[in-house]
């Protein structure tokens, strides 16, 4: 039996699944975040201490362009992955707050935050009441 022959997993398709991954799992978010951090820091140390005669802007102009794009592209990185995480935890504590509100019984108690608005408004309703029951 033949077999049929291995589809070749191009570099856009692969791209786009581990991007994929990355944005749906938070907890690879987070390593990403972390790793991209990481060597944005290491990147910015070695550039400033050994690497600076290598990376003299008047001897190698276009290496000092490279490295600090790099160098830029792996902060802005990370900040844009912190920023989406920071939003997706805030929908993840929305959706929870909606459902746990939704199993909550609906019954008022004094304690609730429902309630001492509806003291505040019936307090108004009773001063209403007062003043026109006086003239």
């Amino acid at each position: 039996m033949a077999e049929p022959p291995e589809k070749q997993l191009s570099i856009l398709s692969f791209v786009a699944h581990a991007t994929r991954g990355l944005i749906r799992d938070p907890n690879a978010r987070r390593k990403t975040m972390f790793v991209v951090v990481l060597a944005a820091l290491v990147l910015l140390f070695s550039g400033s201490t050994f690497l600076e005669s290598a990376l003299n802007p008047r001897e190698h102009p276009i290496w000092f362009i490279l490295f600090w794009l790099l160098c830029a592209w792996l902060a802005l990185t990370a900040m844009l992955l912190a920023i989406f995480d920071m939003l997706m935890v805030r929908a993840a504590a929305r959706k929870a707050e909606r459902i746990l509100r939704s199993q909550l019984p609906q019954t008022e108690t004094p304690d609730s935050p429902r309630s001492t608005r509806l003291r505040q408004s019936s307090g108004a309703a009773e001063q209403s009441t007062r003043s026109t029951s006086t003239d």
